[in-house]
């Protein structure tokens, strides 16, 4: 059911444009509708908060939906309603179904279109490069931008005699053994459901450069093919990871076994996660009283060059069927948000990364990454732009359907690590499901062509 509901995203958006509902007399009310939830969601509401308490003009009212996947359902289904909220945020495996779906109003011609002179150039190009047409025009904003890091207990790791985090996996693996042999129960803490196996999949295609599907990761077509199964270093490091896994070196924690990776962290339980960067601040906040911990890019495989990682998180989009005061009011909060004085904020209480280069000098200027609690996170910068913008290796994902895609994966990965299922069968079974996604969402837009 989830499946049909997703690929039908863009059939049911560009069907259902309309109106959105009357301004208020006094105040200009828009409806922003996001997926966060958690720690995150009450940051989001805050910076709405602080927008609508700037100004007397307007007011948005900002509902979490619980999770990307729900936002995006209901937005469909509102669409259906005629209800749609006049932003809705999509998560990063998203944007191509609403790109194509053509029931937006592009960012960067709603800014000129109310009066604004945005420095596009100005954004980050790892960021931007995700969200942007072929022509470079950005059709969203791009808002809370993250990259996966690899986050370890420094203490730990002294006691080990190490006072580095790892560079390469086998360093990593040797490190996890060290780590049981003196004590630990948890060296790595994962997880591999849906909404975690971007981090050992994708992320770990990336920063080896290596490509998840064909046509640049499906930047140059829709007849992208998924080959990730076929990249000998992948294959090799989920066999890694099932053997520290059946060595009791990795352990699996979610909310089934009554704790995330991220708590496990957070108290000292797991020594090691991979996480977004996103989690900085939260983890900053719940860590066990005097903990010692830190992050460093992720680990390369072998003698892999480093690439930069893909960006993670998602953007906002302006949705047809709305009056000019909405989307002015729109424009206004978009540039409020992009103020530097807010990037710092938003940095500050989330862990999220600033998406413009401005944004990033404010907080260096402001000696931001100096110290705890905030050090470090400028390493997720540096993981975006590992490698040169005329890099060859893709800089990004846009395919349809990831959503389903990374079930698919995440269905072959619990084949294997809970059922001893072989991995290469296993890989090889998810690519082959993963591209019969692919072709019904080919099918869906036959003929259209990537903006």
């Amino acid at each position: 059911m989830q499946a049909k509901l997703l690929g039908a995203v863009g059939a049911l958006l560009a069907t259902a444009f309309l109106a959105g509902p009357a301004a208020a007399a006094d105040k200009t009310k828009i409806d922003f509708w996001f997926g966060n939830s958690g720690d995150i969601a009450k940051r989001v509401q805050e910076q709405c908060d602080r927008f609508n308490q700037s100004q007397s003009d307007y007011e948005v009212v900002c509902t979490s939906q619980g999770s990307y996947d729900a936002s995006l359902q209901n937005t469909i289904a509102a669409f259906r309603a005629g209800k749609q909220p006049t932003i809705a945020q999509v998560s990063d495996a998203g944007t191509l179904d609403i790109m194509l779906s053509g029931a937006y109003y592009p960012a960067n011609k709603l800014m000129t279109d109310t009066g604004y002179n945005v420095d596009w150039k100005d954004y980050f190009s790892g960021i931007a490069n995700y969200y942007a047409t072929s022509k470079g025009e950005m059709y969203s904003f791009p808002f809370n931008s993250s990259t996966a890091l690899f986050y370890w207990n420094k203490d730990a790791f002294a006691k080990i005699g190490k006072d580095h985090a790892p560079t390469t996996w086998q360093e990593a693996g040797e490190d996890f053994k060290a780590l049981k042999d003196a004590g630990y129960a948890c060296p790595l803490g994962f997880d591999i459901s849906n909404n975690e196996v971007w981090q050992y999949i994708e992320q770990f295609e990336a920063v080896n450069g290596e490509a998840i599907a064909t046509k640049k990761n499906g930047f140059e077509g829709l007849d992208a093919e998924l080959v990730f199964n076929k990249n000998p270093l992948l294959v090799s490091y989920v066999k890694d990871l099932k053997s520290w896994y059946d060595n009791k070196l990795a352990v699996i924690k979610n909310k089934a076994v009554g704790q995330t990776f991220v708590e496990a962290f957070a108290a000292g339980d797991c020594q090691v996660i991979l996480t977004s960067v996103g989690d900085h601040g939260n983890i900053g906040r719940t860590a066990k009283q005097g903990m010692n911990w830190g992050v460093s890019m992720l680990p390369t495989y072998g003698n892999a060059t480093r690439h930069s990682s893909f960006v993670g998180g998602a953007s906002l989009w302006v949705l047809k069927g709305h009056t000019d005061a909405e989307y002015k009011a729109a424009a206004a909060f978009f540039n409020f948000v992009a103020k530097p004085e807010e990037a710092l904020t938003w940095s500050t209480v989330t862990g999220y990364i600033p998406v413009r280069n401005s944004g990033f000098e404010y907080l260096k200027k402001q000696g931001f990454y100096d110290k705890a609690p905030y050090a470090g996170r400028e390493l997720a910068i540096q993981s975006l732009t590992a490698s040169p913008a005329d890099d060859t290796a893709p800089h990004g994902i846009r395919l349809g359907g990831l959503l389903q895609v990374r079930t698919e994966i995440a269905n072959s990965l619990q084949a294997i690590f809970i059922n001893n299922a072989d991995v290469q069968a296993s890989l090889d079974g998810a690519a082959e499901r993963g591209n019969q996604l692919l072709r019904r969402f080919q099918q869906t837009y036959k003929n259209v062509q990537l903006p």
